[in-house]
């Protein structure tokens, strides 16, 4: 461990860290370019072949960024696309972002550093760094977004030139250190320990735009919301938003016991598809809408008007026939196909719609965390692996093999630490902290 980062642990002061020198290179989770068709032609594309732990070169930083020592990451399932070089290899996305002169081409690398969430120390900041300084702790917004494009002023995500970090930029989260951009950090909740932190920015904040931000389905009180998947990544913020903005969620999970953790977590309404009988079509049995409604409506009385959709081929059409009567659908993914079907019928006629969301602008982020501050949405952190466990992590999203989400220890000596307000941590409860590590 190199001498910053022992600093960095034993909590030194801002000029302390300041006087220590940069390591010139560090540990981190990354992929090589020459591994790129490693799985050609196998069935089962298993992360942990193509994810290495090792020495990677610390890069400079532009004017605009920061170097923050990585306490805690997360796995998110960029990182399994990345990792399986699908739909497209991602180092086509830092050739492209190479060619953009010295600012780009430090990304364009033999290897791409992964990770899209973390938490940590700022350690260095950029000349142009006006609002953050070292010594700070933070949490990262994987919306990279250049300040220069006219269109981040209105909304970052509508820019022809915004990108995921860690996804399509490199120097990533999961590592000792990481390069963000000074409009991607986020003060720490300070109640929250360096793994809790780092588990929530992404999937919390795109549920909020679906959800909440005014970009998406502007949910109100009393809404019936049919949220897919209500113990994933996704879900278990999505569920958390309805029920903490007034609305009414309704659950769909796979199993009992991903029906009693949502229960746990305040859900009155759940619904295990697995007792549906859909049999081995699933939600592509061509009954599976008229199913689901009678099932929705026999808890809540009344058709959803909001559908939270990420799952894709499998549930769209039943999502546009479920919707209620001038409802709408939101989605912002496709885990299990792109390519959708469903009775437009049931859309025009019923008067429908269907609203595309993708990530999440700076603000937003910044409205999710300040929730998250506040005590009112709290982190669905499962598991906890250490760095050299990286593929392990992203082995466990790729097989399904968890629920919530899967953080990674990075330069953290061990779980639990990072609290700056305990007081606080107590008043919460560490039953709702904590409901996804039981």
């Amino acid at each position: 461990m190199s001498e910053l980062l022992q600093a960095v642990i034993n909590g030194a002061s801002p000029e302390e860290l300041l006087a220590t020198e940069l390591p010139e290179s560090f540990r981190a989770a990354h992929t090589l370019r020459d591994e790129v068709g490693i799985f050609e032609g196998e069935t089962d594309k298993d992360v942990r072949r193509s994810m290495h732990v090792g020495e990677v070169a610390m890069p400079e930083i532009a004017p605009d960024e920061c170097i923050v020592a990585v306490m805690s990451a997360a796995i998110n399932f960029n990182t399994v696309w990345s990792a399986i070089f699908e739909p497209v290899p991602t180092f086509a996305f830092l050739e492209k972002f190479g060619r953009q002169g010295w600012y780009g081409a430090r990304h364009d690398l033999p290897y791409h550093i992964l990770g899209s969430d973390g938490s940590g120390v700022i350690v260095r900041t950029g000349v142009g760094v006006k609002n953050w300084k070292v010594g700070d702790k933070v949490v990262i917004s994987p919306a990279y977004v250049d300040e220069e494009d006219h269109a981040s002023y209105d909304d970052g995500m509508m820019t022809e030139t915004q990108l995921a970090w860690g996804f399509e930029t490199n120097f990533g989260s999961l590592g000792e250190f990481c390069v963000v951009k000074a409009n991607q950090l986020i003060k720490k909740p300070a109640h929250l320990t360096w793994e809790e932190s780092a588990s929530n920015t992404l999937c919390a904040a795109t549920a909020y735009r679906m959800l909440v931000g005014n970009h998406g389905a502007r949910m109100k009180q009393g809404d019936v919301v049919l949220v897919w998947g209500g113990t994933g990544g996704l879900g278990s913020y999505a569920t958390q938003l309805v029920k903490n903005g007034g609305g009414i969620p309704v659950a769909v999970v796979s199993s009992e016991d991903k029906a009693a953790l949502v229960r746990r977590q305040g859900v009155e309404h759940v619904i295990n598809r697995s007792e549906l009988g859909l049999g081995s079509e699933g939600f592509r049995n061509r009954k599976a809408g008229r199913i689901l409604g009678e099932a929705i409506r026999a808890q809540v009385g009344e058709d959803p008007q909001i559908v939270f959709e990420y799952l894709g081929a499998e549930t769209f059409g039943t999502s546009v026939y479920v919707a209620k009567r001038g409802g709408k659908i939101v989605t912002c993914g496709s885990s299990t196909g792109y390519q959708h079907q469903y009775d437009n019928r049931f859309l025009w006629m019923r008067l429908k719609s269907i609203v595309g969301s993708h990530g999440f602008n700076y603000h937003e982020a910044v409205e999710t965390n300040r929730l998250i501050s506040l005590g009112m949405i709290h982190p669905t952190l499962s598991k906890v692996f250490d760095l050299d466990g990286a593929g392990e992590a992203t082995r466990a999203v790729q097989t399904n093999q968890h629920v919530g989400k899967v953080a990674v220890l990075c330069a953290a000596p061990s779980e639990g630490l990072g609290v700056d307000d305990p007081a606080l941590r107590e008043k919460i409860g560490e039953d709702k902290i904590n409901l996804y590590r039981g």
